[in-house]
């Protein structure tokens, strides 16, 4: 839709027609919504033209004129640097003198006789609202940090240039940073201002040589929509270098999508599409640059299936949680002592629908917070129902996310889970993952304090796998750390895995909290995690994620254990 905002009011319209009745029929169309303004032929037009040029919005020129035809003063017009923006409606009733008049730069035809009064000025609205949108650009609302162009003007004139520009096959790029909020916290928000002031000036350099707008979307997002490139790993390394010499001691990393020109694609999906692309280019180093293809596009759209049937989903119980057990390991035997909860889909008909499918989806789009209420609810329900059922309490992690984290009432709601189930608040754990830290300390730091303030325990998920300063981490208020499994697969035959292993421990017993090893599978494994020193464990050795009436299996054979000693 047009931005009304972009249309200055009153317009001054310049009609040229030899023909009386013609110039008094449009005038008295046009005068209650435009400021009129009239010439005989083509020698007093450019006469108008030339007077009003800083204030004329439009021209409606008749082609066959004494003096000077319209096409003489579209060429005039043409050479004139000052006037060739002034956009340029035809009245003829002549077919053949169209394809003259748009090779002179005609932005559209009213046929004689004159359409009706609707029609003419919904005509002239649409083109000069285009080609103030032109002249706009320079004034237009720019993004404060980098000058480039706003997310609202950028998308409205991509959609222009797409719809009355079909000629130009235009591209969709997306580029992010890799791991820029990593690097505002550990070098400070002005440093990450300053390496997004560098891409923007590298970009608006690239801009200069061919045709194309650009704009900082948000954060260390960038979108361009410009004409075709032979090579887009040349342009990200373009950008790439032009940042990097700036900052010859820190090493930036950025990852490109591209979503090229396709005649039945609008721009908005098309920039839906790059971002996808440039998604799936995070953290590779051999595929920095994806453009996106049909597969991918199958992909998107299975993904937009989930998407659309997630509410369903929530509503006829297509959701349930499972849980996987954990085990503290430094006692005589392991001993099982909580879970964590984890989703599953089971689609009616797309079958079970793998976690890192949907849940990394459904981030994306804010809609996580929907999916971790119902884990949270369900959660709450079965730590009561163990209780009732078998007098003892089984503590079950729960994971918020940073969707989760900016919502006010998040406190208020998971305390009245708590009271409503009967159970103390330490015995629902929350686990937040060490990259949401990262990315939003301050305010993250904010509400987990509120969470302990009222007794919630903070487990610091995938410890490890971001990139926490030992300062950051002194400061974050947590009660677990949970390392990344990725330490814990190679710990038999790896020996740095083993030294980060052991470094992590040291670190959690300096901090005076337990550490939970995930993704233990082997004995081997167990056996080095209880001589470093970890307290818990959970993985597939003791038990895969079960539903609650296979975990059930487990609490009773811990409790028929635990009468056997």
């Amino acid at each position: 839709m047009i931005n009304s905002k972009l249309i200055k009011k009153p317009y001054r319209v310049l009609i040229v027609d030899d023909q009386e009745t013609n110039r008094d029929m449009l005038g008295m169309i046009l005068k209650e919504q435009f400021e009129v303004i009239y010439a005989s032929d083509g020698v007093e037009a450019l006469k108008r033209i030339g007077e009003n040029a800083d204030t004329l919005s439009i021209v409606l020129l008749d082609i066959y004129m004494p003096n000077k035809t319209g096409f003489e003063v579209m060429e005039y017009m043409k050479e004139d640097e000052q006037l060739r923006n002034i956009p340029i409606i035809v009245l003829t009733s002549e077919k053949s003198a169209e394809l003259k008049a748009l090779q002179l730069g005609a932005s559209d035809f009213i046929t004689k006789p004159f359409d009706t009064p609707e029609v003419i000025i919904a005509r002239i609205k649409r083109i000069i609202e285009l080609c103030d949108g032109r002249k706009l650009i320079s004034t237009a609302e720019h993004d404060p940090l980098t000058k480039l162009y706003s997310r609202n003007f950028f998308y409205e004139y991509a959609i222009r240039l797409y719809t009355y520009h079909p000629e130009l096959h235009m591209d969709a790029v997306a580029i992010d940073i890799e791991q820029f909020h990593s690097l505002n916290a550990l070098h400070g928000r002005e440093f990450g201002d300053k390496i997004l002031r560098l891409l923007s000036d590298e970009i608006r350099k690239f801009l200069k040589e061919t045709e194309g707008i650009a704009s900082r979307l948000e954060a260390d997002r960038f979108e361009i929509y410009c004409l075709r490139q032979k090579d887009y790993k040349a342009l990200l390394d373009r950008l790439q270098k032009g940042v990097n010499s700036s900052l010859p001691n820190v090493n930036i990393r950025m990852r490109m999508g591209v979503k090229e020109w396709s005649e039945d694609i609008e721009p908005l999906l098309m920039f839906d599409y790059a971002k996808a692309a440039c998604n799936m280019a995070r953290g590779s180093y051999q595929r920095p640059v994806i453009v996106f293809d049909e597969l991918m596009q199958k992909r998107e759209v299975y993904n937009q299936r989930l998407l659309n049937d997630m509410r369903t989903a929530i509503e006829e119980g297509q959701f349930t949680v499972f849980y996987q057990p954990k085990y503290d390991i430094q006692g005589e035997r392991p001993r099982l002592c909580s879970a964590e909860a984890l989703v599953r889909w089971q689609h009616p008909e797309l079958g079970m629908i793998a976690p890192g499918d949907f849940i990394p989806l459904f981030e994306e789009k804010g809609l996580i917070g929907i999916v971790d209420s119902f884990v949270w609810r369900e959660s709450a329900k079965q730590i009561a129902e163990w209780k009732r059922k078998y007098g003892i309490t089984i503590p079950v992690s729960v994971n918020v996310s940073r969707a989760d984290a900016v919502d006010t009432s998040l406190v208020d709601k998971l305390t009245e889970l708590i009271k409503s189930n009967g159970f103390a608040f330490k015995d629902m754990k929350l686990e937040i993952t060490e990259s949401a830290y990262t990315d939003g300390t301050a305010q993250l730091i904010n509400i987990v304090k509120s969470l302990r303030n009222v007794g919630f325990e903070i487990e610091m998920d995938d410890f490890g796998s971001g990139y926490s300063s030992l300062n950051m981490l002194s400061s974050m208020p947590i009660d677990v750390l949970k390392m990344d499994m990725k330490f814990i697969r190679n710990i038999e035959h790896n020996e740095t895995d083993r030294r980060l292993v052991t470094l992590i421990i040291d670190l959690a017993k300096h901090l005076g909290v337990p550490v939970v090893a995930e993704g233990v599978e082997t004995d081997k494994q167990l056996e080095i995690l209880k001589a470093e020193g970890c307290d818990l464990v959970q993985g597939y050795y003791f038990s895969p994620p079960v539903p609650p009436e296979e975990f059930e299996k487990l609490i009773q054979k811990e409790i028929e254990e635990g009468k056997a000693k």
